[in-house]
């Protein structure tokens, strides 16, 4: 007698072949997130997803009147890459002061109305702004916006004491030049600070600035003085203060709105340092109410 093999065995074993065939030749398919039950994570803004959060703008100028450094154009750079690839912000960068105003702008321009934080970098000298852009830039931060000053953009504007109490204090020197700075940080909480450790060394320019006070703001970071030359510096201790507390980052309010500055920002090497460049990137978030952080006033912390 003839035996013919079991219809069930042979159709399971026709159904893997065609299974395997298909999954060797057509990926799967999975259903749009938010459509048919597919089971894709929500996309932002889509059917089920949350809202897309906006970009801010940012408005970086480079401008200088007064020394220029050359490593300005990385600096600028470095906050348009930055913008680019966190996606919390649109850069506009430029070389003048036109868009600090309020006036209407001409075609194709912007002014200080459009931006939701600006940043200065190693914008030295006096800028000669005449009353109305004092006036709008003043405006604009105590009305809520954000204000980052990199490096030398605190070296400005010795003619307009407006300006020290809105960022708080005036450059009056570099000490020791440009080396491997001792560095405490004061308040490892603040957003631009939380990457770093307590202590550390950063090779840069650090200012020894003027016209400041604890009492104004939240000190950040400060260099440790038990750890520099007091004896013969490169540029004399006659521009250091008595107490030799040096701060070199700080956060402040102004009005409503929130006030950065860092020394950090003078060489190349500074701007293509990863824990600088994430400085600044938490600085601009925090400046934009992305984050929070604190501007209380502290004593020094060792």
């Amino acid at each position: 007698m003839r035996k013919f093999p079991n219809t069930a065995r042979l159709a399971l074993f026709a159904l893997s072949v065609a299974l395997a065939a298909a999954q060797t030749q057509t990926p799967h398919a999975q259903a749009p997130a938010g459509r048919g039950g597919g089971r894709g994570a929500p996309v932002p803004g889509g059917r089920g997803g949350p809202p897309p959060v906006p970009r801010k703008h940012l408005l970086v100028i480079g401008m200088t009147r007064g020394y220029h450094h050359g490593s300005t154009s990385n600096g600028l750079a470095t906050f348009w890459k930055l913008g680019k690839e966190s996606a919390v912000w649109d850069t506009e960068i430029k070389t003048d002061m036109e868009w600090v105003t309020k006036k209407p702008p001409s075609s194709e321009a912007h002014n200080l109305d459009w931006a939701d934080a600006v940043v200065f970098v190693n914008t030295t000298g006096n800028w000669k702004l005449d009353d109305e852009q004092k006036q709008s830039l003043l405006a604009f931060v105590h009305d809520g916006k954000g204000l980052i000053l990199a490096h030398a953009a605190l070296d400005a504007n010795y003619d307009w004491p407006e300006w020290a109490e809105m960022v708080g204090g005036w450059f009056q020197a570099h000490p020791w030049g440009t080396f491997d700075g001792p560095v405490i940080v004061e308040d490892p909480t603040f957003p631009a600070m939380r990457h770093f450790s307590h202590r550390l060394f950063i090779y840069d320019e650090m200012y020894s600035p003027k016209n400041w006070s604890r009492d104004n703001v939240n000190v950040l970071m400060r260099l440790d003085e038990t750890q520099l030359n007091y004896t013969n510096p490169q540029y004399g201790v006659a521009a250091t203060r008595p107490d030799k507390d040096q701060a070199i980052a700080w956060s402040k309010m102004y009005g409503k709105g929130r006030v950065f500055w860092s020394s950090l920002g003078h060489t190349n090497e500074a701007w293509d340092n990863a824990d600088v460049q994430k400085m600044y990137l938490e600085a601009v978030k925090w400046a934009m109410g992305r984050t929070e952080g604190s501007t209380a006033s502290h004593p020094k912390v060792n």
